[in-house]
């Protein structure tokens, strides 16, 4: 492995780990305490949630990653038979398709949903959005976890004894 392939996956993992722990919050707490709220004060809350995340750090992150995770996924395929390569490559796939993709294909569809939701509507928008978003995030951050874990092992077993 060359210094700039443990780099880029070194810092894969951090992304990746920081990106994980952040769903993983989501599908911890921030939604069963957002659901303690009455509708239109979730809904309120979360709509103010999706506006401030998109920033600069969270968009390195978030889009960084895949890209890092991509190189990954290209510099491994050729060499499956090296035990590290398949962890990595599997790991690094992953989180490619649970914390970036099912992120682009279901949550923020229904974020932009939510954040065209008027507040008199939070009593019929607020209750489905928070269950189907909520399944998808729980989904994303299990695959998250994983790919995480399976990038660490990959490094491990790529560079170990």
């Amino acid at each position: 492995m060359t210094e700039y392939f443990y780099i880029i996956t070194v810092i894969s993992i951090t992304g990746g780990g920081i990106v994980t722990g952040l769903l993983f919050a989501f599908s911890n707490f921030v939604m069963r305490a957002l659901d303690d709220l009455q509708p239109e004060h979730g809904m309120f809350a979360m709509q103010r949630i999706n506006e401030k995340i998109i920033n600069p750090i969270f968009l390195i992150l978030f889009l960084g990653t895949p890209l890092l995770c991509l190189a990954i996924v290209i510099a491994t395929a050729t060499n499956l038979n090296n035990p590290g390569n398949i962890l990595l490559f599997v790991g690094a796939i992953s989180y490619l398709i649970g914390p970036f993709g099912i992120t682009m294909l279901f949550n923020v569809p229904l974020n932009n949903e939510l954040a065209h939701a008027a507040p008199s509507d939070a009593k019929e928008v607020w209750p489905s959005y928070r269950k189907t978003w909520q399944r998808w995030n729980h989904i994303r951050t299990y695959i998250g976890i994983f790919s995480v874990a399976t990038l660490a092992f990959g490094l491990a077993v790529t560079n170990g004894p």
